[in-house]
């Protein structure tokens, strides 16, 4: 049976503290997710790896070393030290929850070797013994060095990292965005956002007097930028409506806002759309311009037997012109040039 006393948290001596700490530091730059463990599991992983490095004391991190051979430390032995070294009571009963838990994200991130003695041994084989990875000693040893910074980013240059890997976050590539007010904005890639960084950078230059962009959405994330003070100033619908266009902008010149759809593959303003909007927009304090907007006038094709009367539509590469559906509000004469 596993002693009550394992799962509390003992006092620790300053210097172990700040061992413990400078421990934490190194697994969360390796890419371990320190951040999402309980303290004390945190504390017992870092403990567990402090054990297999046989670094015992602050600052001494040039002592890390490979185990070999019975120089490797089983799950029992790794108790032991943390017993010894660390001010810890934790029952040998309990060895199993060093290769379940306590070791377990830096084994997985390559930190430390689960095997070193025996690389073919099963998972559950009680004489495999841990040690560091031989090619982790290095960076490990630098920590506290005027090395450490550059030593650790070439390291982690060509490494996966473990915290990144769950999270399951990748590196898109961009599309920047600078918006009216100076602020740059990244969309993900995708001929849907190209078309959204045209509206912003292209068709508000053109027609929206000076139109202040109060939202934008990325095909990746639904909620890119939002001013929420001034759209709760208009007395604009809530901005978690499942309804919301791709792109909000506002003129305090015209005290018109811009209700803008990128159609890429689907969703103008329709006839239906359009009463949706106005449904949604019927308390606000400024008058609403719908917009539909289009990468090229092949896309306009496909959609324009659904445009709404009383909207209007831009063709990204005819940027100087618009269609409007507007009825006699247009008619009369052009003036050569």
């Amino acid at each position: 049976m596993k002693s009550a006393r394992q799962n509390k948290k003992p006092n620790k001596p300053v210097a172990l503290r700040h061992l413990l700490h400078e421990g934490a530091e190194i697994l969360s730059c390796l890419g371990v997710p320190i951040s999402e463990l309980t303290p004390r599991a945190a504390e017992k992983m870092i403990m567990a790896f402090l054990a297999v490095a046989d670094v015992k004391k602050r600052g001494q991190w040039h002592v890390a070393r490979l185990r070999t051979g019975k120089d490797t430390l089983k799950s029992r032995d790794v108790i032991s030290y943390m017993n010894e070294h660390f001010c810890e009571n934790i029952s040998m009963g309990s060895y199993d929850d060093i290769r379940r838990k306590d070791l377990k994200l830096p084994v997985v991130a390559g930190i430390i070797v689960a095997s070193a003695n025996k690389p073919t041994a099963a998972t559950n084989d009680p004489t495999r013994g841990f040690s560091l990875a031989p090619d982790y000693l290095g960076v490990i040893r630098s920590f506290g060095t005027s090395s450490w910074g550059k030593t650790l980013a070439d390291f982690m240059s060509n490494k996966p990292s473990l915290d990144k890997t769950l999270k399951g976050i990748r590196e898109i590539p961009k599309i920047p965005i600078r918006l009216p007010s100076g602020i740059v904005l990244d969309f993900s890639l995708g001929e849907h956002n190209q078309l959204q960084k045209a509206i912003i950078e292209e068709f508000l230059p053109r027609y929206g007097f000076g139109a202040e962009v109060l939202y934008v959405g990325d095909t990746a994330k639904k909620q890119l930028f939002k001013n929420e003070d001034l759209l709760s100033k208009l007395n604009f619908f809530a901005l978690e409506h499942d309804e919301l266009p791709d792109v909000v902008s506002y003129s305090s010149q015209k005290n018109w806002i811009y209700l803008i759809e990128a159609v890429h593959s689907s969703g103008p303003i329709s006839p239906i759309r359009l009463l949706e909007l106005q449904k949604l927009t019927s308390k606000c304090q400024a008058a609403i311009i719908y917009v539909t907007a289009f990468l090229d006038r092949d896309t306009f094709r496909k959609f324009a037997p659904d445009i709404a009367w009383e909207s209007e539509v831009w063709i990204a590469n005819a940027p100087d012109h618009m269609i409007h559906f507007n009825g006699d509000k247009f008619l009369g004469p052009y003036t050569l040039r």
